[in-house]
């Protein structure tokens, strides 16, 4: 994985029903802690959310599982953003293991801002772009590339 500096941790609780069968974390379950480090991420990193009308949705997501998680297991999920659209913008999330900081799963989605009350796809704002660059330390914006 390229080198990227998690600036947002959130430490994760392991739930009875989380754990199948074989004793291990379900793989399905994993996207319920991205969905978790998500929500904490724009909620507390981007000013004035309004989750009645800012929408933030997944076009594309990708995970690869590393290794097992175990229901005694202490987790957390990491997340940042690593590029910034006009109306998208990537991500990359990891669990890891609190006390080993072994990495258990890598997911990289693409989100896109979705205004709740049109039902369409709407520009982040400039508050939420400055705010995201801030927090990561950098600038994240996609360069424009001319033509001709």
């Amino acid at each position: 994985m390229e080198e990227i500096e998690f600036n947002h941790t959130l430490p994760i609780q392991i739930r009875f029903n989380d754990v199948d069968k074989f004793g291990h974390v379900n793989n399905t379950v994993y996207f319920s802690f991205y969905d978790l480090g998500k929500t904490e991420y724009f909620g507390s990193v981007c000013p004035d959310v309004d989750w009645e009308r800012d929408g933030i949705v997944v076009v594309h997501i990708e995970a690869d599982f590393v290794s097992q998680i175990y229901g005694s297991d202490h987790i957390a999920v990491q997340t940042a953003v690593t590029e910034i659209g006009t109306k998208s913008f990537h991500l990359v999330q990891r669990v890891i293991d609190t006390e080993t900081h072994d990495i258990k799963c890598i997911c990289r989605s693409v989100m896109v801002t979705f205004d709740l009350i049109k039902h369409e796809s709407k520009p982040l704002t400039k508050e939420w772009i400055e705010a995201i660059c801030k927090f990561e330390g950098r600038d994240l914006r996609k360069k424009k590339i001319p033509l001709g």
